[in-house]
């Protein structure tokens, strides 16, 4: 790769400048990645983690964000004044597990920790972090962008051809490019919230305690320990409570949560603290020609359900298959437009899913309230979009936008997320071997995924294949259990044995019939069609013409 002058810059290295870099990478294009702090950010922070970010690391091969992450804890809530337990609630809605869904138990897991891990598969690249490196303004053509960079007081002017910024609420790249911030402030959501050290008598690390209530004054406290072997995760919130005195001293922290935990309790020190007020915002468009911004420079909004953070790093994710391909010259430059339009109405139905719970726990005093299992982004698609194409369902034009959509294992169209098969018998190796469909999609190429009742039947499909690049398309065929192998010559990547029945039930295929789905690198369905037209159609609408 040309690291001389990489043809993207990001801006802003947390988890959605990290994974935006990390996928681009993965593509094979260089990217230099800058952060105007000096060191790296400290803290939990937005620590939830939901399985479709969980599915989108494992596709990034990412493990240790599901392997260190922890299950929620149970929340224990306790009678007022007291350590009487008053119940027990759980903080995310539970589902059972299916062959479809391999992660199915939300993680926590602190910023801190997970930009680490980020970092050292960035490092794999050879490429790391600039800290203290801020991006002072920029201006852009046709053609590229041109950067004004400082560091260390030294002013630097960068050419490259993409921008990306994922500098946060605050940041420079969306107040340059010119986009609205539209939305509300909420003063009745003020929050302290940090890393603690502390010891109670009573208190035990197996729940995550809730003392008081939202309306007039309370704490949670999540055991974690990344922070330490007596660390926590805390949040306060009331109105009775000085918030904004409370976030200028460890002292009054010290003294408001022994106020709130009648228990003795021992305190070692505050970590890490802020406090903030829900804002509620949102951008009016994710790009201004070749500049584009993701996370919190792009939306932001109240910390209940925890959607904020996924959101960023499943923005990331979207465009940054899409910029490869333009960037390679395998796709027009029209493609980045989908990005926009395919994350706003996301955005938007995550503002009013996190609103929604906001109010209901501002109502209720409980902050369990109001979490379904929508929460897991499992339904979030993109069924909508111009470049998806399903021959099987009528034209999606004027339906309304469900961009959240619900988790429902009897449906499926193109825009949905692609369903996981384990036990996918892999024939045509010496010890044939089984895989799952996870292990197939990766960033950096479509797989063509073929349902078929025998290799005969899937030919003519992976015939059309040949006018593509082989770098960013694959195949597979999905044999029904009842196959009969005798041969496996076949020009398709992959052949495999469906032999427990999952990938046809989770894509709804009959076991006599043809069908093909089009896999976009991100995961999503990019088309459902019955042959060979309906791929070339699909990806004339993503490719350059061969």
């Amino acid at each position: 790769m040309n690291t001389t002058h990489p043809p993207v810059l990001v801006v802003g290295a947390g988890p959605a400048g990290l994974v935006a870099a990390l996928t681009l990478l993965q593509n094979g294009i260089s990217v230099r990645i800058i952060d105007k702090d000096p060191n790296p950010r400290i803290g939990q922070r937005g620590a939830g983690i939901w399985p479709r970010s969980l599915e989108l690391y494992n596709f990034l091969g990412i493990s240790e964000v599901n392997s260190l992450g922890t299950p929620a804890p149970v929340m224990r809530g306790y009678k007022p004044g007291t350590l009487e337990v008053l119940k027990d609630s759980l903080m995310v809605p539970h589902i059972e597990p299916t062959p479809a869904i391999p992660f199915y138990v939300p993680k926590l897991m602190g910023q801190q920790l997970l930009d680490v891990i980020l970092r050292r598969h960035l490092e794999k690249f050879s490429c790391s972090v600039e800290m203290g490196t801020e991006l002072r303004s920029f201006e852009q053509s046709d053609e590229g962008v041109t950067a004004v960079l400082a560091k260390n007081g030294i002013s630097e002017t960068f050419d490259t051809k993409w921008i990306i910024g994922a500098d946060g609420a605050k940041g420079i790249v969306r107040k340059q490019l010119g986009l609205t911030f539209l939305g509300e402030t909420r003063d009745d959501t003020r929050i302290v919230t940090g890393d603690i050290r502390l010891t109670g008598v009573g208190l035990d690390r197996l729940h995550w305690h809730r003392f008081g209530n939202w309306n007039e004054r309370g704490l949670s406290l999540r055991p974690t320990d990344e922070v330490g072997d007596d660390g926590w995760q805390f949040f306060l919130f009331g109105h009775e409570l000085d918030l904004a005195k409370i976030a200028e001293s460890e002292k009054l922290v010290f003294e408001t949560i022994a106020l709130l935990i009648p228990t003795e309790i021992s305190f070692n020190k505050v970590v890490w603290m802020s406090d903030f007020r829900a804002n509620i915002r949102m951008v009016n468009k994710f790009s201004e020609g070749r500049v584009f911004v993701a996370g919190d420079a792009a939306h932001v909004h109240s910390p209940t359900g925890g959607q904020g953070l996924n959101s960023g790093v499943q923005d990331a994710f979207n465009l940054g298959w899409k910029l490869a391909l333009v960037q390679k010259g395998l796709a027009n430059k029209s493609l980045l437009e989908t990005y926009s339009a395919e994350r706003l109405p996301v955005i938007s139905e995550m503002l009013g899913v996190t609103t929604s719970i906001l109010n209901k726990a501002i109502a209720s005093g409980d902050a369990s309230s109001g979490r379904t299992p929508i929460l897991f982004m499992l339904g979030i698609n993109c069924r909508f979009s111009t470049i998806v194409l399903d021959e099987f369902v009528t034209s999606a034009e004027g339906k309304p936008i469900n961009a959240y959509g619900v988790l429902d294992e009897g449906h499926l169209e193109a825009g949905d997320r692609a369903p996981d098969a384990p036990n996918m018998l892999q024939v045509g190796r010496a010890v044939p071997d089984a895989t799952t469909l996870f292990s197939l999609y990766r960033p950096w190429y479509h797989t063509i995924l073929v349902f078929a009742p025998s290799l005969a039947d899937a030919t003519p499909v992976l015939g059309a294949l040949e006018t593509y690049d082989k770098s960013v398309v694959r195949s597979a065929v999905a044999l029904p259990s009842s196959a009969s192998v005798t041969s496996v010559a076949s020009p398709a990547d992959l052949v495999l044995v469906d032999q427990e029945g999952h990938a046809y039930s989770a894509y709804l295929v009959e076991a006599g019939q043809t069908k093909v789905f089009v896999i976009r690198p991100d995961g999503v369905i990019g088309a459902i069609v019955h042959g060979t037209e309906g791929v070339k159609k699909y990806f004339s609408k993503i490719f350059v013409d061969t």
